[in-house]
């Protein structure tokens, strides 16, 4: 399954019988019986009849999953409306507002796997859903240790994302890759696949020779941009190096680092001298990497306790406030906990 969400903009009510059935379609592909997709029509109409009604439009991001066993459907519905005050008030069956979106959450709630909302006065709503095949799967908590999730947009109109990312764990750490294919389209995703292909391969450790492994073995591809990032436990320290305008920042509370990356373009031309920047790994670090789909000038410190939220929640927020829409955009956000 692609790891890129559908993105379709909800501005108006004629839209709506469109994404409930192509998301209820969607269902049927994944082995949901036909009452689990009926109950996905619901949770799809409350979301866009709400962005409707009551934020005066929206963005509804969604995609197929497979985790923990499930197909699942995962839902992103970001407004930039009046907000909620009370969300615990409106998350009761029946409850309404006549000016905000809070109708039907508790409907929402029911029916979803999982559910996360938040929100503030002014700035909007961001609420994820997850719909599993069962409705009876109980999500599994987040482990302690490195939780993270990611979203991922294609450039309007193209059918691949020349952004992408991938995770990898060893009993020592972990690895992070985030990168961006010159351009966009199917040589853009070209270009950062076959990165991927070698950092799921290379026996290398250090940022700085898997970032010169994939130089050499992407050379006949359009080029990409990447920045890796990797843990090591023993030592308890992240590694970090890039090229090209990945964003990375490390926030510990109200205290946040921006990693500054070398210029260059992977597979074409790369400083000859490459370092990583080594940061002290710490219980409730967040780490946000984002491709240049995104703004740079934000600052989480801005968003009302927008670290306690999960990981997801954060992304999302982050690509609701500044989503260019020139490019593809990928946000990875990674929780220690």
């Amino acid at each position: 399954m692609d790891n890129t969400f559908s993105s379709y903009k909800i501005d108006d009510r004629s839209l709506i019988a469109f994404i409930k059935r192509e998301i209820h379609n969607l269902a049927l592909q994944l082995g949901f019986t036909p009452h689990r997709a009926a109950e996905t029509d619901i949770i799809v109409a409350e979301l866009t009849s709400n962005l409707i009604k009551y934020a005066q439009g929206g963005e509804l991001l969604y995609r197929a999953h497979h985790a923990d066993g499930h197909n699942q459907i995962e839902i992103y519905c970001l407004d930039k409306g009046v907000g909620i005050d009370n969300v615990n008030k409106i998350m009761n069956d029946g409850y309404s507002s006549s000016n905000t979106l809070g109708h039907g959450l508790g409907a929402i709630k029911r029916l979803s796997n999982d559910f996360q909302i938040y929100s503030l006065r002014n700035w909007g709503t961001v609420q994820y859903i997850k719909i599993c095949d069962k409705i009876d799967f109980n999500v599994p908590l987040m482990p302690s240790g490195f939780n993270f999730s990611a979203v991922s947009v294609n450039y309007p109109g193209e059918r691949v994302c020349g952004d992408g990312y991938y995770i990898k764990y060893s009993k020592k750490g972990f690895y992070i890759f985030v990168g961006d294919g010159l351009g966009h389209g199917a040589n853009a995703h070209e270009a950062v696949q076959q990165a991927i292909k070698v950092f799921k391969q290379t026996t290398e450790h250090e940022p700085t020779a898997i970032l010169r492994e994939i130089h050499d073995k992407v050379k006949k591809s359009r080029g990409l941009v990447a920045t890796i990032a990797t843990v090591d436990y023993k030592s308890e320290s992240w590694n970090i190096c890039g090229v090209g305008n990945i964003n990375t920042r490390i926030y510990r509370g109200l205290e946040n680092k921006t990693y500054t990356p070398y210029n260059g373009i992977i597979g074409h031309n790369i400083p000859r001298t490459l370092n990583s920047t080594v940061v002290p790994y710490e219980k409730h670090q967040v780490i946000v990497m984002h491709s240049d789909g995104l703004r740079t000038r934000w600052n989480l410190n801005d968003l009302t306790s927008i670290i306690k939220q999960n990981p997801g929640v954060i992304a999302s927020s982050l690509y609701k406030d500044n989503i260019r829409g020139t490019d593809d955009a990928t946000v990875l956000v990674g929780k220690i906990i």
